[in-house]
């Protein structure tokens, strides 16, 4: 029989640190309902300890995510396993505390200033707490790629004894290669003498591109438990992309028999729900979900295809989620079929929220003669109510020409109160965020503007990727619509409501008309 692997999405967490990708907790409950609809094992939804808006994230996807294992992260102190253990109590019996502290001699001396034996006992310390919280425990050896062998046998024989049985072994900077990282795992195994009341874990780095490779050697040497993220999101390079892992896994069953949970039909509609959230768009040619993934254009590969598909392509479009025929929907689609779509695309929809996006989609029916799947994610994320929504778009009337200097005449409800206010710019977008950032502050330093066509044609919505940094916080903001000034209007509205301290200015530009 095939052995188990279990596939840990760490999105929520380690993906959401990213800079730029952070989520409020409606987004982040999207996210985790789309991952266990594509059949993860374990959702990290998050730190619990690091805000109040990250523990109620993590407590309410522990009370309505049903399937999935719902785990919190927790450094190796009391509070921060107590909060934990809090958070995801909700989840039951699928409750898991995932505790950790550093190992390696350059994070014990220059970041914690400990002992190793002090390092020890505080593992060992967390583990038996985190055991008396919840009845799943997971212990992590930060940098273990970088942790003496001898020090690092000891640390998981010691947290396996306390009551860890999941023992994760992080290349925590994307250091190790391959034949390293699958060597010490082995040696790992076979060294510890508890090693068989323990589910072996890996988490990689791709600071150097190994992330992936360097998971399947830990795989292949023992590892059953494989910590990864939705387009490879996470610190610095990212982290083990989900996709690439579990379809190596499937389309080479041949070496590696391994079963697995994974519904890979849903593999592209979860990364095209995290790209949207996120603002970070995928690259065309990434394996599996990239928009090129299964494009042929050299005549050589499209003979190939049209004679045999497996001649130049090891995995169908539809295994992974991709369809042949993508307008789904049109003006006279009815809510049954739309909320069915939803559901194919991992969104559950209750029926006010139904409702409201029902009318938000028929408007853009009207517009377009076809309706596609991120048009439809588009409209979720437009029609999305968030709790600190304290600035509303109105109105924006913007002009330009060739002889023209461009205006925007922009109107904002700003908590409660109307607010106007006309710019000039070098373009119309740039009048309209001048004419925005003169009703509000701190209006932030504009560090990324992204325009991507959400799909073909000149009536294309247009989606809006704004990104601003306030000191050292930094947000995202999305926006969409057929006007692409409008929905970069809405995409730097939508940041400036994530900045805490955003409020209406005492002294307002006075709206003269376009």
């Amino acid at each position: 029989m095939a052995d188990r692997l279990y596939i840990f999405d760490t999105t929520l967490r380690d993906g959401e640190q990213s800079p730029g990708c952070s989520m409020n907790i409606e987004e982040k409950l999207r996210v985790a309902q789309a991952l266990a609809t594509l059949g993860v094992d374990v959702i990290e939804a998050g730190f619990p300890i690091a805000s109040p808006g990250d523990f109620e994230a993590v407590n309410r996807i522990a009370r309505t995510v049903q399937g999935p294992v719902i785990a919190g992260l927790a450094r190796a102190h009391d509070k921060d396993i107590e909060r934990a253990g809090e958070a995801v109590g909700p989840a039951g019996d699928r409750a898991r505390i995932h505790t950790f502290i550093a190992t390696s001699p350059i994070h014990m001396q220059a970041k914690l200033r400990m002992q190793p034996d002090q390092v020890l006992e505080r593992a060992v310390e967390a583990v038996k707490l985190a055991r008396n919280l919840v009845p799943e425990v997971e212990f992590s050896a930060e940098d273990s790629g970088r942790t003496e062998m001898d020090f690092l046998c000891r640390v998981v024989e010691a947290t396996i004894a306390a009551g860890a049985r999941i023992i994760n072994i992080p290349d925590t900077v994307g250091y190790m290669t391959p034949e390293e990282f699958g060597s010490r795992m082995r040696e790992l195994i076979e060294r510890v003498p508890n090693s068989d009341q323990a589910v072996f874990s890996v988490h990689c780095h791709d600071d150097l591109g190994l992330a992936v490779a360097n998971s399947l050697a830990a795989i292949e040497n023992g590892a059953r438990q494989v910590e990864c993220t939705i387009n490879g999101l996470g610190e610095r390079a990212g982290n083990a992309s989900l996709e690439e892992i579990v379809m190596i896994l499937k389309t080479r069953a041949d070496r590696y028999d391994i079963e697995m949970g994974i519904d890979t039909t849903k593999i592209v509609p979860s990364s095209k729900l995290v790209s949207q959230i996120t603002g970070m768009p995928v690259q065309p040619n990434k394996a599996v979900v990239g928009a090129n993934a299964f494009a042929h254009e050299a005549g050589i590969h499209q003979d190939g295809v049209l004679k045999h598909q497996k001649t130049y392509e090891i995995m169908t479009p539809e295994s992974v989620g991709w369809t042949t025929n993508r307008m789904v929907l049109g003006k006279h689609s009815g809510r049954a079929a739309l909320k069915a779509r939803y559901e194919e695309l991992g969104v559950t929809l209750d029926a006010d929220q139904l409702n409201a996006v029902f009318e938000h989609f028929k408007v853009l029916a009207d517009k377009k003669k076809e309706v596609f799947d991120e048009d439809l994610l588009s409209i979720v994320a437009d029609d999305q109510e968030v709790a600190s929504e304290r600035v509303k778009l109105v109105s924006l009337h913007a002009a330009s020409g060739t002889k023209d200097t461009p205006v925007a005449a922009v109107e904002l409800e700003i908590e409660g109160e109307q607010h106007r206010a006309t710019a000039e710019g070098d373009g119309p977008v740039d009048a309209a965020f001048k004419a925005i950032n003169s009703m509000v502050e701190p209006n932030g330093k504009l560090l990324l503007y992204s325009v991507n066509a959400i799909t073909s044609g000149t009536d294309a919505q247009g989606e809006v990727t704004v990104r601003l940094q306030d000191g050292t916080r930094i947000v995202n903001g999305q926006g969409a619509d057929t006007d692409i000034v409008v929905a970069s209007a809405k995409a730097l509205i939508d940041a400036l409501n994530k900045l805490p301290d955003m409020h209406a200015r005492q002294v307002h530009a006075q709206y003269s008309g376009v």
